[in-house]
C-alpha cells in the first residue's frame, strides 16, 4: 500500500477496517505488515483518498 502523508489524517480507520489486523500507526506514521493482502478495504474507507495500491 501507499500512503500520501500529506493526505493522511492520522485517524486510525484504516487500522480498524483491516480483516488482517496489518496496520498500525507508529508515531502518527501508518505502516503496513507482511500481513497485508492489498485487499483495498483502507483505501475504500479513506475519508480523505489517502491510501492507494501498491505495484
Amino acid at each position: 500500500m501507499i500512503v500520501d502523508y500529506h493526505k493522511c489524517l492520522h485517524c486510525g480507520g484504516c487500522v480498524g477496517s483491516c480483516p488482517q489486523n496489518a496496520i498500525y500507526l507508529n508515531d502518527y506514521i501508518l505502516e503496513f505488515n507482511d500481513d497485508c493482502n492489498n485487499c483495498g478495504r483502507c483505501i475504500k474507507l479513506c475519508p480523505v483518498a489517502a491510501l492507494s495500491r501498491g505495484e
